[in-house]
């Protein structure tokens, strides 16, 4: 008992002199990052499936089973997402700096807007496809920026913005992530490629459309296992 209770306090004053912080604060910061880093593996997996299975915005498609998984996804990528790039931002904001900022406040928009959406495509829309196909047609078409014949209000403003902000947020973020010299540089390149590649999309047929994903997605987990396998470091580790 008293050798364990001296190992106990000289671990705790081992983590106090290399992170500066006491022993429960070091552990429960770097606890929270590698739950961190494992949401944003989680989360690249979910870019990757979706990526991989998304089947094309049409009203036939809103009725299987392939689109109400994916979607279901997409939901969970927005979790996932949200915490992932939450600490993977913290373990690198001091040297990120404003780009790094700007690039998860970004992404963050992305995500509460695409979760809100998603939620929408995969439980709402399969009960309204023989009730209400208008709407359904109408809710499709905003992402291929055809007109709609029903009145969707904000919607359709709330979704061109978040494209934008999907595109700058990788770029920016990957651009930070690759300045910060935090996590590995290559995988940074890979979201800033990406977000390049995005707007190219829209050059292939389709039902290829949904593969700029694949990259993001490969990029997260990527940045998101670097920090679940970061050990307790100085500062915010």
């Amino acid at each position: 008992m008293a050798v364990g209770a001296a190992l106990a306090l000289i671990e705790r004053k081992r983590v106090r002199a290399i992170t500066g912080m006491p022993y429960t604060s070091s552990m429960k910061t770097h606890t929270l990052m590698r739950l961190a880093g494992l949401s944003a593996v989680a989360a690249g997996l979910c870019f990757v499936i979706v990526g991989l299975f998304h089947p094309i915005n049409a009203p036939e498609s809103v009725i299987t089973a392939t689109w109400i998984n994916v979607h279901i996804a997409a939901v969970l990528l927005c979790f996932f997402g949200t915490f992932g790039i939450t600490g993977l931002y913290l373990r690198q904001a001091q040297e990120s700096g404003w780009l790094g900022l700007i690039g998860y406040a970004l992404f963050c928009i992305w995500f509460a807007a695409v979760m809100c959406f998603s939620l929408v495509e995969a439980f709402i829309l399969p009960t309204l496809a023989t009730e209400a196909p208008r709407f359904v047609e109408g809710f499709l078409g905003m992402f291929s920026g055809a007109a709609s014949a029903v009145d969707l209000s904000v919607l359709p403003l709330i979704w061109a913005i978040s494209g934008p902000a999907y595109i700058l947020g990788q770029l920016l973020f990957g651009i930070a992530t690759f300045r910060a010299r935090v996590f590995p540089r290559y995988a940074g390149i890979l979201l800033a490629v990406a977000a390049v590649l995005t707007p190219m999309g829209g050059l292939v047929p389709p039902e290829h459309q949904p593969l700029v994903m694949v990259p993001v997605g490969i990029a997260f987990a990527w940045l998101g296992y670097a920090l679940w396998s970061e050990r307790v470091r100085s500062g915010l580790l």
